[in-house]
């Protein structure tokens, strides 16, 4: 895979990831490209195939796997997500940094594979602040939050491996987060001279 080196964002859901996500590809739009993943689930009101997932069928992703055209993938609530080479080579020939926003099973998945992306997750303060942050969302059913609950707890925990992440972000203050995100995303950009501090 040729071009810039890719960002892997990790961390449980409600750390802040899509939020800190949505904001660097706002500010940096040129700069920074998403790759966009697989998944066999159905879309949500708003969803865009293409744009938010490719919305594809169990067959289809099975067939393109067993042709060793996904980085990563796995299987959440019976449905497939995945991280194809093309969706990250369509960012890489724009130029741009390619950001994936994966899971502690992907960040494993890819380490195995000759992609040499920088690591960086995203935790909450603590498991009590992120049930707060999910609650608050008001999106889940008591049963679904206890099931995102107990994956943060697993994915905390596997995320104290030594030298799995390169850097650990602790998005207590999201200001605090995003300035911590920016400044080792600018080393990254600043060494392809497609990054001004300005």
């Amino acid at each position: 895979m040729q071009g810039p080196r890719p960002v892997v964002l990790s961390g449980p859901s409600g750390a802040g990831k899509s939020t800190l996500l949505k904001k660097l590809l706002k500010d940096y739009e040129n700069i920074f490209g998403f790759s966009v993943s697989h998944t066999t689930r159905q879309p949500r009101p708003g969803e865009v195939n293409g744009k938010d997932y490719h919305f594809v069928t169990r067959e289809e992703m099975q067939r393109e796997i067993d042709a060793g055209e996904f980085i990563e993938h796995a299987e959440f609530s019976g449905n497939m997500y995945g991280t194809s080479k093309g969706a990250v080579q369509a960012v890489q020939a724009q130029n741009q940094i390619c950001v994936l926003d994966i899971d502690i099973q992907g960040v494993k998945n890819i380490k195995r594979t000759e992609l040499d992306p920088i690591y960086i997750s995203v935790q909450p303060p603590s498991i009590e602040i992120l049930e707060k942050r999910l609650r608050e969302r008001k999106t889940e059913t008591e049963e679904s939050l206890q099931k995102r609950l107990t994956a943060a707890r697993v994915d905390l925990e596997l995320s104290k491996e030594p030298g799995l992440f390169d850097l650990v972000i602790i998005n207590d203050d999201l200001e605090k987060a995003y300035s911590e995100l920016k400044e080792v995303l600018l080393e990254v950009s600043e060494s392809l001279g497609i990054f001004s501090t300005s």
